[in-house]
């Protein structure tokens, strides 16, 4: 079975991104994976501490990898976001293919001493975790919010993130590079769109050398992201476009149901809703749904 590791070398060769697609429920991890197995390319699904909380993490990571021996098929897990070396020892012991440990809201020299010691503590459990870092700030909260902050401040420069890396050992870097968590309203609308700094992920991925993470992927433009990947971004975030869709999906069921009461007749609206956007997200990032070589 390929590896998270094998995956990301591949989508060099590719010239494609890994698909990150946070879950929450059944309802998003059957879409996410449909959509992965029908465009057959790789996907990553990534549950946050909340998320996790919510699922359970032996239950998650038993979701995953039934349907990874089912259908012989690459799709990894991911703790996304977590923020203490205690809940980074229990996704290593669950069986999790990656985690972020994410002390970006730090001062830098904290984030590097936790995030080494983090580094060797996961890795001492499953010596082929990924271990993912994070610096900069993209805000936080994968909502919808009214005003964007002000994150100029925060934007990664290529000496912090050589400086992190080689300081720490982390396996896949997550930069600020005008990247932002969440949506605006006007994006959600399709009035505006998140603009990226291509040349500064250009810059990082020289200076580091490994793979980069674009967190807060949603409402960013297509433009920008297919420029992002080919300056060296190699896995891209997903998770408010997919809760939107969700919802969307679950209101049009239920309208379309009203005295409707079992559940499996009225979700499956709310799958096709989130696995046309999973699928949409991927054939961007894998040029058009390119198959996996």
């Amino acid at each position: 079975m390929q590896t998270l590791r094998n995956a990301l070398e591949q989508s060099v060769k590719d010239g494609a991104a890994i698909g990150h697609f946070n879950v929450s429920d059944l309802v998003l991890l059957k879409a996410v994976a449909a959509a992965g197995r029908e465009l057959k390319v790789p996907v990553a699904v990534g549950a946050s501490e909340g998320e996790r909380e919510f699922l359970g993490v032996r239950q998650i990571a038993a979701l995953v990898r039934s349907l990874r021996e089912e259908f012989d098929y690459p799709i990894f897990l991911n703790a996304d976001h977590t923020h203490s070396l205690a809940h980074a020892l229990d996704v290593a012991k669950a069986g999790f293919d990656s985690v972020v440990f994410d002390l970006s809201a730090l001062p830098f020299d904290e984030n590097v001493r936790q995030t080494k010691e983090a580094v060797e503590a996961v890795k001492a459990i499953n010596p082929a975790i990924l271990v993912e870092g994070e610096i900069g700030d993209i805000g936080t909260g994968s909502e919808i919010h009214d005003k964007a902050p002000d994150l100029s401040k925060g934007l990664t420069s290529p000496e912090q993130a050589k400086a992190f890396v080689e300081a720490t050992g982390i396996d896949i870097l997550a930069p600020a590079v005008g990247n932002m968590h969440g949506m605006l309203k006007s994006m959600v609308e399709g009035q505006a769109k998140k603009r990226l700094e291509i040349d500064r992920i250009a810059e990082i991925k020289r200076a580091v050398q490994i793979p980069l993470t674009l967190h807060g992927g949603s409402g960013t433009d297509d433009e920008d992201l297919r420029k992002a990947i080919g300056a060296g971004i190699n896995i891209i975030h997903i998770n408010t476009e997919l809760r939107v869709a969700w919802r969307r999906g679950l209101e049009e069921g239920l309208s379309k149901e009203p005295d409707e009461v079992v559940p499996y007749k009225i979700l499956p609206f709310a799958v096709k809703s989130v696995e046309e956007v999973a699928r949409s997200r991927l054939s961007l990032f894998n040029a058009a749904g390119k198959a996996l070589q």
